[in-house]
């Protein structure tokens, strides 16, 4: 069956990861990291007086345990539920305004200063978008699909796509077979009519390939998993990247 879609992953693929910190450097604001355990220590040590450095370990060892959830077991941890790891390790508790403050303050933090589109993304995605369906498939890591929704809008690439699988909204994270699952079904396309497009090989293309989808490496911002990849294509930047498509397509 010939592609009549694409799935984006949205980390260094729709969006540069990292690129609000020159932003966030040059407004005197700390870096995310950074900031998300400061937001904590400032809300306990409120309450009860608390040593900062607890609490980065604290939030350090949270996000150990999520990343061996996300890894191993497909399965991302909400906002919510890290805050409340964290908390849990410090056997602390605040009260559910506090808490819900705290929630806000870590998802709204990319949406308030957000990364920057990967160059040549507009573009590419107005000009698939005349041929192909067009959905967004991405682990939320923070930042909540809601937020993650408002920075593509911001950014004026949310129109283009006609369907969305975040982790966080859909239980399970790439490569669990459920993400694309998801945009299958919103898109009322079969499995292996889509190709996914990602920077990751573990995720963006043994993912795709396991469902019977079609998978292209991008490696514009992130290249490290160019000589190990089993991807259909590689992609170095978004100009080359409709071309890239159609050639898989006419090779159906």
């Amino acid at each position: 069956m010939t592609i009549r879609a694409i799935t984006f992953d949205l980390w260094d693929t729709l969006v540069d990861d990292d690129s609000d910190e020159p932003i966030r450097a040059a407004k005197g604001l700390r870096p995310k990291k950074d900031e998300r355990r400061y937001q904590i220590w400032e809300a306990l040590n409120a309450i009860e007086p608390i040593d900062y450095e607890r609490v980065a370990l604290a939030y350090d060892t949270a996000e150990a345990g999520f990343n061996v959830v996300w890894k191993e077991c497909h399965i991302n941890w909400t906002v919510e539920q890290r805050i409340r790891v964290v908390l849990t390790g410090l056997n602390r508790q605040v009260s559910t305004e506090t808490f819900e403050k705290l929630v806000h303050g870590h998802a709204s933090m990319e949406v308030d200063i957000s990364p920057l589109p990967v160059d040549g993304i507009a573009e590419a995605l107005e000009d698939l978008s005349t041929r192909y369906k067009l959905c967004v498939v991405s682990d939320s890591i923070v930042t909540p699909g809601v937020g993650l929704r408002e920075i593509l809008d911001k950014h004026g690439l949310k129109k283009y796509f006609s369907g969305f699988a975040f982790s966080d909204e859909v239980g399970r994270s790439k490569p669990h077979a459920s993400m694309f699952e998801s945009a299958s079904r919103q898109l009322g396309v079969a499995l292996n009519e889509i190709v996914h497009v990602g920077d990751r090989d573990h995720n963006d293309v043994k993912g795709p390939h396991a469902i019977g989808a079609k998978a292209i490496l991008f490696t514009a911002t992130r290249p490290d998993d160019r000589d190990i990849t089993t991807a259909d294509a590689i992609c170095e930047t978004h100009h080359e990247l409709p071309a890239v498509v159609d050639r898989l397509a006419a090779a159906d």
